[in-house]
């Protein structure tokens, strides 16, 4: 499991992203991940096309993100899932929470 940063040039994009295993023995990585991010990130991006797990702690991590960046008013977006996750996604209902793509 590996997560890691890039913030746009202007400061108002954070990706985040995550390699192998989406669990719990990543919480701290992730949450260190956007808590590093500047205030004037207004976009975030969780990109996903390395992630090849994910449990329900990983979806309770992307709740604590939505929570700290803006509840329903969040910018988040969910890239490049495998068809895998993306079906958790599916079936979790975070298509009425997150931007999936």
């Amino acid at each position: 499991m590996t997560i890691s940063t890039k913030i746009s040039n202007d400061g108002k994009e954070l990706t985040i992203k995550v390699e192998g295993r989406f669990d719990f023995n990543a919480h701290r990585e992730f949450r260190a991940a956007y808590e590093q991010a500047k205030s004037n990130s207004t976009k975030f991006v969780v990109d996903m096309a390395e992630t090849d797990y994910m449990d329900s702690s990983a979806l309770g991590m992307l709740l604590l993100l939505r929570e700290k960046v803006g509840g329903d008013n969040a910018n988040i977006s969910i890239v490049k899932c495998k068809p895998e996750i993306r079906q958790i996604f599916d079936i979790s209902n975070f298509k009425h929470m997150f931007h999936i793509e």
